[in-house]
């Protein structure tokens, strides 16, 4: 599991706790912020449209307060599948019951059919929320449509210009969104910086590393399920089964000579092993499963 964050004392009065959506479409860097808000990585990262599949809790500890932050899976709308629908029904879901919103963008995207749709939930929400413009490290030619996305600012109880991959202008975001939850109790106790399980967490490092080794090859259906994770003297033993829905995407994510899962296999023990601090030895399997998809 991701490492623990430092305890730090403080005034248990008047302290702030909320819950904190981060909304916006596919691939605008939600899953990269939180893990940078959070300090370790929680949420799978790549440039696959619907990498993140699950409604993911972060937890921050400050000196003021505990926020929760809720990563969504993005919207999809352009795509009509059993998953993109789900996964549009979880983003709703995660609107509920909350304290704040964070619509994050990405400048260099046009507002299409994926953030009108956002903006439309938004318009029902009688919550704060605040604009978040990621990726702003990027070359100001290559944001074509920032002010596009500065003009909804009004709209907005602030508006924020940041890089999540290089934590640039980070600490004023969560400044604001500590000033704008309410008094509350923390949700979480101190010591836990998710609410996934620590299988689910392996599985999602496993499935970040296919994406990063096959790049545009496999689709981003593809699922892992961890079996098993046995502690044995000073190795832990992680066994794992890799599910897409067709047999060539199984070739390609084995490889040639079995390349491409030995890649898979050596970028994500390398992960586990820094993120935890133990020898990992890790065995992938993959299996071809039509149905797979109808569970989800």
């Amino acid at each position: 599991m991701p490492k623990k964050q430092t305890k730090e004392s403080a005034n248990t009065e008047n302290r702030k706790s909320g819950l904190v959506t981060l909304i916006g479409r596919s691939n605008v860097g939600k899953s990269t912020l939180l893990n940078t808000i959070i300090g370790t990585k929680i949420a799978a990262v790549s440039s696959k449209p619907q990498t993140t599949r699950n409604t993911i809790h972060g937890v921050l500890n400050r000196p003021e307060g505990q926020v929760v932050f809720v990563d969504t899976p993005g919207v999809f709308k352009e795509q009509h599948s059993h998953l993109s629908g789900q996964l549009s029904e979880q983003v709703k879901d995660a609107l509920q019951d909350i304290d704040l919103i964070l619509y994050v963008v990405d400048p260099a995207k046009p507002i299409g059919a994926e953030e009108r749709f956002v903006l439309s939930l938004l318009r029902h929400a009688s919550v704060p929320k605040l604009l978040v413009i990621n990726k702003c490290d990027r070359p100001e030619k290559e944001n074509e449509f920032l002010e596009d996305y500065v003009a909804l600012g009004e709209d907005f109880a602030g508006t924020f210009q940041v890089s999540a991959i290089k934590n640039r202008h980070i600490q004023p975001l969560i400044d604001k969104v500590f000033s704008l939850l309410p008094i509350g109790e923390p949700l979480y106790p101190p010591e836990q910086l998710t609410n996934i399980p620590k299988e689910f967490w392996v599985a999602e490092i496993i499935r970040e590393k296919i994406f990063l080794a096959l790049r545009k090859e496999v689709p981003y259906t593809t699922h892992v399920e961890v079996k098993s994770i046995e502690n044995k003297d000073d190795v832990v033993v992680i066994k794992a089964t890799i599910y897409t829905y067709d047999s060539r995407y199984k070739n390609m994510i084995i490889g040639a000579h079995g390349r491409a899962i030995k890649e898979i296999g050596i970028a994500a023990r390398k992960e586990l092993e820094q993120a935890t601090n133990k020898k990992i030895f890790l065995e992938l399997e993959v299996e071809t499963d039509k149905h797979w998809l109808e569970r989800v």
